[in-house]
Order: C-alpha cells, then sequence, then structure tokens
C-alpha cells in the first residue's frame, strides 16, 4: 500500500515537471518568435498620409513619426502645483516603420468619464491595450494614461489613430490642444540640477525636462525594435524654486533594476506612485515607475541621480 502511494506520488511528480519544462520551452519558443522579426533598414514610413489621414501634425525623428496632442483642457494641481502637458500631461501616438507595415505606439490621457467610450473606440478601430495607470496621487481632476498598440499598413493605423482622437474630442465637447496653453513658474539653478543629474534638459512653458534613453538595452515589441521616440526612456520634468520644487517623471527598467531604483527614491523621499507594464509583448522583460516629489530641489535631484545610478544609463540624450 505504502508503496504504491511513493509511486503514484512519483508519477503526479514527473508529469508536474515534464509540464514546467515544456511551459518553459514554449515561452522561449514564442519569445525567439518575437525577436525573429528584422524590419528592413530602408523601411520608410509615408509621412504624408499619415498627415492627411489623421489631418494632424508631428515631428519625425530617425524614420519614425510622433503626433502629440498637449491636453491643455485640462486643469490638474497636484500638492499645489499646475500639471501642464510638459510635466507629462500630453497624449500621444508614435509610428515606427518594418517593412511595408508599420508599427503604432500611443499614450492616451483619458478622465474618468473618458475612459469607457474612448477605450471602446481603441477596441474598435483593432488597436491592443497594454496598459491603464495613473501617473500622479492627489491629482484633481483624476486622470489615467491608456497606452496602446498595432501593427498594421499606414492607411490602416492612420485612420484608427484619428479615431481615437476624434473620440476625446468627442467625449470632452471639444479638441484638446485647442485651449491656449499655459505655462508655470520656474526659478530652478538649471545648472546645478544638470550637474547633479550629469545631462542637459530642454525648458518648456517653465518646465525643464529631462529626456533619457537606455542605449544599453535593445528593446523589442512583437520583435520590432522600439526607440527612446516610441517611449522607451526615463525622464524627469521639474517646476518651482530652489527650496520648493516638484518633480515628476518615468523610469524604465529591467526586472533586476526595480527594487534598487525604488529603494533610492523612496529613501530620498521621492513618492513612487505607480509601477507597471507600458508593453506585453517585449524582450527584454522591461517595467515602468512613475514618481512624485516636492521639497528642497537639490536634495530631489541627489535622491533622482541615486535612482538613476541603478539603471544601466545615467547620461541623457538631451
Amino acid at each position: 500500500m505504502k508503496a504504491g502511494f511513493v509511486f503514484i506520488l512519483f508519477i503526479i511528480v514527473a508529469v508536474a515537471c515534464n509540464q514546467i519544462s515544456a511551459n518553459k520551452q514554449n515561452r522561449s519558443i514564442e519569445s525567439k518568435s518575437n525577436l525573429a522579426i528584422a524590419c528592413p533598414s530602408d523601411s520608410k514610413l509615408n509621412i504624408a498620409a499619415i498627415e492627411q489621414i489623421t489631418g494632424m501634425k508631428g515631428v519625425e525623428k530617425n524614420g519614425e513619426y510622433k503626433i502629440t496632442v498637449p491636453q491643455n483642457d485640462l486643469t490638474i494641481v497636484v500638492d499645489g502645483f499646475k500639471i501642464i502637458p510638459a510635466m507629462g500631461l500630453g497624449s500621444w501616438a508614435a509610428f515606427t516603420p518594418c517593412g511595408d507595415s508599420a508599427m503604432v505606439m500611443g499614450d492616451i490621457i483619458v478622465t474618468e468619464t473618458d475612459l469607457k467610450p474612448v477605450q471602446q473606440e481603441v477596441i474598435r478601430q483593432g488597436f491592443a491595450v497594454t496598459a491603464i495607470h495613473n501617473h500622479f496621487v492627489r491629482n484633481r481632476p483624476n486622470v489615467m494614461y491608456m497606452h496602446i498598440d498595432k501593427s498594421a499598413d499606414v492607411q490602416t493605423l492612420s485612420k484608427g489613430v484619428k479615431a481615437i482622437f476624434d473620440k476625446v474630442k468627442e467625449v470632452r465637447g471639444g479638441d484638446p490642444k485647442a485651449t491656449p496653453a499655459d505655462s508655470v513658474a520656474n526659478s530652478l539653478n538649471i545648472k546645478m540640477l544638470d550637474s547633479i543629474v550629469g545631462s542637459r534638459g530642454e525648458l518648456s512653458k517653465g518646465v525643464y525636462k529631462y529626456t533619457i534613453g537606455r542605449p544599453d538595452v535593445q528593446l523589442k515589441e512583437h520583435g520590432k525594435p522600439v526607440s527612446s521616440f516610441m517611449g522607451f526612456n526615463t525622464w524627469a520634468a521639474w517646476q518651482g524654486s530652489p527650496e520648493k520644487a516638484a518633480v515628476c517623471g518615468d523610469f524604465t527598467m529591467l526586472e533586476n533594476e526595480v527594487e534598487p531604483v525604488i529603494r533610492a527614491l523612496v529613501q530620498n523621499g521621492i513618492e513612487v506612485v505607480a509601477v507597471h507594464n507600458h508593453m506585453v509583448h517585449e524582450e527584454p522583460r522591461t517595467f515602468f515607475l512613475h514618481y512624485w516629489g516636492t521639497g528642497n530641489a537639490q536634495t530631489l535631484a541627489k535622491g533622482l541621480r541615486q535612482a538613476l545610478d541603478n539603471t544601466g544609463k545615467t547620461s541623457a540624450m538631451h
């Protein structure tokens, strides 16, 4: 009786181990298949078609094209600081070419009222929703960020992008970018920030923003390359004064960087307000976090630098 029980237990364990091994092998095969796509180096976007179909102008960089819609119609305040588009309040959709097709990745800002109808339009247009998350806490009104993803021909993608942005206009009762752009006060010591962070930023409407790439990581989504221009970057946006500053942003991290980056930020008084994915078929596995800090600018900058030192790249693109 006892020997029979042991034999049955052995069989169960053996089957379970074989199943685990098979699952790992399948994931490995799937991963390799994702990486198998190689976009021709001469791939080009039909930018004229994108502009004509969407009715929107964007920016081209290294053969990719991004349309950005500042959410000027939203008046958002966090801890007494006004959040304007330069602080991360801009929806965008970016096109990258791959042979005869292209891939669009985007981040659509929605209010609690917008979410359901815009989400339905995203699905109606055949896009995948790959993430929905917050960037801030204690923000009024509350906004969420919805990441989208689709591969198809440029005409199909452009029609879908237009429909999604049009749905936002319809629900809001107007074009978000039609409202005059706002600005914020900034008396920060920019040279001091640059020396601590170890890079240079760009000033827009009173917000000083760093954009930091990860050239050490060759990220791919569905086997297609994802550049810093397509959203694979770490950024930090500043406003305020030397003694009363605000900084917010996004860290992009490999899995072994998540814990030390969070620890460095939290130990330096910077709140980590969200940790999540932006993609679902990416290689290598990548995580993103959003943070918010207020207080002495020098102290915040040193905390940010400590967190950057726990990632693979600490020098900026700008």
